[in-house]
């Protein structure tokens, strides 16, 4: 069996070659219209994550991005009004200090790697998985991953600890996780 830092590897190295940003921007705004008024989480992309910022502007209702406190902690979210932004932990950005924290009701996932059954690759720190276990514990959140379809592997191997997905969204459409 391939480890994670293998599968992860793999998934990056296939998400480098992208995939058609259209189609998934219209993918991520359908998937998301359900969800009008929510409080929406989405996220800055780095390197050469899929970019959720057309669907975020799309959103009618509040926005958040998620802040990294610090290792081994939950995510904590601030709302983004298309302000500045600061710099974060491992390249992210976020609003400053002075936003208001809320509670998002759904969350834009960033991922290195996918499965059908909802499986998630993340970087390795573990924050996602951290703050969908602690929003699930208070009610309902919808966690969405948004990836190319490239970054879909056969098997991640899942752990006591990891949060499955909602659904995950590529540029060919909303994939409903089987479990």
């Amino acid at each position: 069996m391939t480890g994670k830092a293998e599968l992860r590897a793999q998934a990056l190295a296939a998400r480098a070659a992208g995939g058609d940003a259209s189609a998934l921007d219209r993918a991520l705004i359908a998937a998301l219209a359900p969800f009008a008024g929510a409080v929406l989480a989405g996220y800055w992309p780095i390197r050469d994550e899929a970019d959720p910022r057309p669907a975020m502007a799309a959103h009618r209702g509040p926005l958040v991005l998620p802040v990294v406190t610090g290792r081994g902690r939950p995510l904590v979210f601030r709302r983004w009004q298309g302000g500045p932004l600061e710099p974060g932990a491992f390249g992210t950005a976020h609003p400053p200090e002075s936003a208001e924290t809320l509670v998002p009701d759904v969350l834009i996932v960033p991922l290195a790697g996918f499965d059908g059954r909802g499986n998630r690759l993340g970087y390795g720190g573990g924050f996602y998985d951290r703050t969908l276990e602690l929003l699930r514990k208070s009610g309902p959140v919808t966690a969405v991953g948004l990836a190319f379809d490239c970054q879909r592997l056969d098997h991640i191997p899942a752990e006591p600890l990891d949060q499955p997905l909602d659904m995950i969204v590529t540029e060919s459409g909303i994939i409903i996780p089987t479990r």
